[in-house]
């Protein structure tokens, strides 16, 4: 069982920076990809970004590509969204996602919500304009 902890959501004005961190437990998290979704009120869930297992490949929702950085650090057992340029429509709660199977795939893969096993409860994100 992997349990998943997001945290360093909050309100900041368009155009700032905010750091989201989510903390795993278990001691095979090298071993999971790893991705970001968000929920905005009234819409489902979707995609922002992914980085492998191996930290290789990373992929990105069109809509923040440019803007949006994911790392992972696999000595802490975190994954990282470095989030710059922020717009209104990013406020949603963001949730990471945690893939056990050892399997790199591609953009396809890691941006479908059924490919993870594994979810945390969310941090709100909100961008006032």
């Amino acid at each position: 069982q992997v349990q998943l902890v997001e945290s360093g959501g909050g309100l900041v004005q368009a155009g700032g920076s905010l750091r989201l961190s989510c903390a795993a437990s278990g001691r095979t998290f090298s071993r999971y990809g790893m991705g970001w979704f968000r929920q905005a009120p009234g819409k489902e869930r979707e995609f922002v970004a992914a980085v492998t297992w191996s930290g290789s490949s990373t992929y990105y929702a069109d809509s923040v590509k440019g803007r949006f950085t994911i790392s992972r650090d696999n000595a802490k057992n975190t994954v990282y969204l470095q989030m710059n340029s922020l717009k209104p429509e990013d406020t949603a709660v963001y949730y990471c996602a945690a893939d056990q199977t050892i399997y790199t795939g591609g953009y396809l893969y890691y941006s479908e919500k059924n490919t993870y096993d594994y979810w945390g409860q969310g941090t709100q994100v909100t961008v006032s304009s």
